[in-house]
């Protein structure tokens, strides 16, 4: 479990496929402090440490979560978002992020409000349903709060702070995003369709 708050970004150092998909990621994490084994979400899709050096780790990623992710984007030198496991006892300050991404958003609008930035985002027909105004999404790993939604668009506020301390600064039009509801919001969907 994680929280969707990033902390540390990443930098896509190798990527080799052999069957699956094989990453290698630079990292300013402490690396004598991760597991083979370990779970890292990066760019919010959860990922087993396979290998690790001195600032770098190793995962393998399969095809079915390429395919259903933005994975397929990644490229050398691509800086993605990264959150350790959730531990006991941990700062939640974001909210319960599963590191199992539902689908793909796309940017279709940005634009400067203040200091920060309104960015729009088309969800997949079959998610936008459980995307709601103050509600909760992960995006990219981040944890976000819903602005506003207007069918399957919805818009989120970054404030220069996100930006400045994960991939959000570098977001462009027509970027594709993975999206991760709310968990509690699937349930209440579900409840809902049972009463």
């Amino acid at each position: 479990m994680f929280t969707g708050i990033i902390t540390d970004v990443g930098t896509i150092a190798e990527l080799e496929q052999q069957g699956d998909l094989r990453a290698r990621i630079r990292t300013a994490y402490d690396t004598a402090t991760i597991d083979i084994g370990a779970s890292i979400a990066s760019d919010g899709v959860c990922l087993t440490v396979i290998a690790l050096g001195e600032d770098w780790y190793d995962v393998q990623i399969s095809a079915e979560t390429v395919s259903k992710t933005n994975l397929d984007n990644w490229a050398l030198g691509k800086r993605v978002n990264l959150e350790r496991a959730l531990k006991v006892g941990d700062e939640l300050g974001g909210h319960i992020v599963s590191g199992h991404v539902d689908g793909v958003a796309e940017v279709v609008k940005m634009e400067d409000e203040g200091d920060s930035t309104r960015v729009t985002l088309r969800a997949p027909e079959t998610l936008a349903r459980f995307i709601a105004p103050k509600g909760s999404v992960a995006l990219n790993g981040t944890s976000l709060t819903v602005n506003d939604v207007d069918g399957c668009d919805f818009g989120i506020n970054f404030i220069p702070h996100t930006k400045e301390v994960t991939t959000w600064g570098d977001v462009k039009m027509g970027d594709r995003i993975n999206l991760e509801i709310d968990t509690l919001a699937r349930y209440v969907a579900r409840l809902h369709e049972a009463g």
